[in-house]
């Protein structure tokens, strides 16, 4: 009804037809919107680190009421953080019971304003169009109240909303732009893929030169199909783009499989502050699922304390897995076991599902989490990247590598791995770091050094520094 309203949008040979992201005026101000059927494409998009939607707007039936999966978007939406607006639609039924409606959002710990809340609820008629322009005005004065912000100057920044192959064109990647200006021949970086943009589109499909912030764009020249979620940037050059590239493919190396754990989650508990494990649980009948909430609302203390992400009787699917890589969570299975695709997603991922058949066996284990007593693990992280653009030789036979930081930071205390055409030469430590001539604890993304290594004194212009940290995740 939105979009059928609007002259701004169309359906015509745009992309709208596929992912639903269009623009729509009101009162002089556009409003982006990125519809999302359901929950999964929400969630996969913040599963990949995308803080996609500035507002989440929730359709509950006037007639119906909150049904399941209105439950389990509006648990998608609350973990994610942002400002709801709730739409009761079909307002022009018969049997519609808005009052109810507001009843069962108060239940879901959404509180309407007119009950003194802070949760907008605006009934609208999709049929008749009741209602819609009230919906738009609210969405305006959500987000002035948020004071959301982009910098049109910088270099774009944005997300991905999805992808396909076309035979002829290549990769489509509709993509949104989240800061800064996009524009024809960028070269960007997405997720672990790269490209130059050839050609750009509007979701009218009418080719443009440029997008600024909020706007869906249709883009062509990304060398891979990235996923819906995956952040693109641009950068200064296609050199640039690459050392990023292959710095984010080792990273991920890394890290893949790195979910928590029930026998890691103690790191979030730390002296003198208020900590939470995050949990998504699946029973086998409702009355299972009121018992464990119950049970585990006994355990939290004043340091630590059980975030119940989802709780529902059924099966342990495809969705919730989504979910707790998004939110962080583990996924406790009381008498319920996952979907075989569910489990080939989470094992993927590395999300650990945990399945009970006593009650008190999980909530023994969740305690023993909660306490943190477990014996510490750690990881390897990357938090920067470098090339090297000069060497010196010093008179104590030593090399200085004058460097520029691509992305991140290289800092006095990581510990260096030293890259060249992808094979590790050397890791150490930093026997010196210099910006000019003054020693410092870091140098930053955009800046250039110089450093020392220990045990180290065959450097190459060209080659690459990557600083690594050890975190401790458990």
């Amino acid at each position: 009804t939105i979009r059928k309203s609007n002259v701004v949008s169309s359906e015509a040979g745009g992309i709208t037809q596929h992912i639903g992201a269009y623009q729509v005026e009101t009162d002089g101000n556009v409003i982006t919107f990125l519809d999302t059927p359901g929950h999964a494409a929400f969630t996969a998009m913040r599963a990949r680190g995308a803080q996609v939607t500035d507002i989440a707007v929730i359709v509950v039936a006037a007639d119906d009421g909150i049904m399941p999966q209105t439950e389990e978007a509006i648990n998608h939406v609350k973990a994610a953080g942002v400002p709801i607006v709730v739409a009761i639609n079909k307002i022009d039924r018969p049997d519609a019971d808005p009052e109810r409606v507001k009843r069962q959002l108060a239940e879901h710990d959404l509180l309407i304003e007119e009950w003194g809340g802070d949760v907008i609820a605006a009934p609208v008629s999709a049929l008749t169009g009741d209602g819609v322009p009230e919906l738009l005005e609210n969405l305006i004065i959500v987000a002035e109240i948020g004071e959301f912000k982009a910098n049109p100057n910088a270099l774009a920044r944005g997300v991905v909303v999805e992808a396909r192959r076309d035979k002829s064109r290549g990769t489509e990647t509709t993509v949104l732009v989240q800061n800064g200006t996009l524009r024809i021949g960028d070269n960007l970086v997405v997720g672990a893929l790269r490209g130059r943009i050839r050609a750009m589109f509007t979701d009218r499909g009418e080719p443009i030169d440029s997008a600024g912030p909020s706007q869906p764009v249709e883009v062509l020249g990304v060398n891979g199909l990235p996923e819906a979620g995956d952040i693109f940037e641009v950068t200064a050059d296609e050199k640039e783009a690459r050392q990023i590239v292959e710095m984010r493919q080792r990273q991920a190396d890394i890290q893949r499989s790195s979910g928590p754990t029930l026998d890691d989650v103690h790191t979030r508990i730390e002296s003198g502050e208020v900590k939470a494990l995050n949990l998504i649980v699946k029973t086998d009948v409702q009355g299972s699922v009121e018992a464990i909430k119950s049970a585990l609302n006994t355990l939290n203390t004043d340091r630590a304390r059980v975030n119940l992400v989802h709780a529902a009787s059924g099966s342990i699917t495809e969705s919730d897995i989504l979910l707790a890589v998004a939110s962080k969570a583990i996924v406790i299975g009381f008498n319920s076991v996952p979907e075989q695709a569910a489990q080939a997603f989470a094992n993927q991922e590395g999300v650990e599902i945990r399945n009970y058949s006593i009650i008190y066996n999980l909530l023994d284990d969740v305690e023993l989490a909660l306490s943190g007593i477990l014996e510490p693990v750690y990881r390897d992280v990357i938090e920067g990247q470098a090339t090297v653009r000069a060497v010196f030789r010093t008179g104590r036979r030593q090399e200085v590598a004058g460097f520029y930081v691509n992305e991140g930071r290289i800092a006095r205390d990581s510990t260096v791995h030293v890259m060249r055409g992808g094979e590790e030469l050397h890791v150490g430590a930093i026997a010196s770091l210099k910006h000019f001539k003054d020693d410092v604890r870091e140098v930053g993304t955009g800046l250039e050094g110089g450093l020392m290594l220990d045990g180290f004194n065959s450097f190459e212009e060209g080659d690459v520094i990557e600083a690594h940290r050890t975190e401790r995740v458990s």
